[in-house]
This record gives C-alpha cells, sequence and structure tokens, in this order.
C-alpha cells in the first residue's frame, strides 16, 4: 500500500520547526521541502528577540500553534534546521 501523497517527503503533513541562522523561526505544518525552499501551511513566525528564538519554540510545542500565515516559503539559503514540533523540549 502506497503513500497518498508520495513524493513530499517523510516530513509532509508534520508540524515542523524551520529553524534559521538569525532570529526568526517558523512553525507550521510541512507542505513540501524542495530544493528552492521549505512550503509550510498554517503557519507562524517569531521574529524577536534572537535570545527568546528557543523559548518560543518550546511554548509552541506546549500548547500549539496558532497560525498568522495561510502559507510561508522558506527559501533553502535562510535554513538551518528542520525538525518535527514535537521534538523541542517543553520543559
Amino acid at each position: 500500500m502506497g503513500t497518498f501523497h508520495q513524493g513530499r517527503g517523510d516530513l509532509h503533513g508534520s508540524t515542523v520547526v524551520v529553524d534559521t541562522p538569525g532570529p526568526t523561526a517558523y512553525v507550521g505544518r510541512c507542505d513540501a521541502v524542495t530544493p528552492a525552499g521549505v512550503i509550510l501551511l498554517g503557519a507562524d513566525v517569531y521574529e524577536g528577540a534572537p535570545e527568546g528564538k528557543e523559548g518560543w519554540v518550546r511554548e509552541a510545542a506546549r500548547v500549539g500553534v496558532w497560525p498568522r500565515f495561510d502559507r510561508v516559503f522558506v527559501p533553502t539559503e535562510e535554513v538551518r534546521s528542520i525538525r518535527r514540533l514535537g521534538e523541542a523540549t517543553t520543559a
């Protein structure tokens, strides 16, 4: 039995954190990871002080995400890492 969304990647449909080298982080449902970048649906963006970024991610993992954007595209050159939101520590 094949997967319904063939070719979309392992993270397709998962809520993920896309981290950048700077102060910005994105949380949303992964639609696709392409050579050009990451497409998130129902996303929120952190653009505050760099020292607050991980706290924001932990809070999103603890209480959930309130999407402010229907769709966000993060170019590959801005992506430092992608991980499932559930992998963020909630302590």
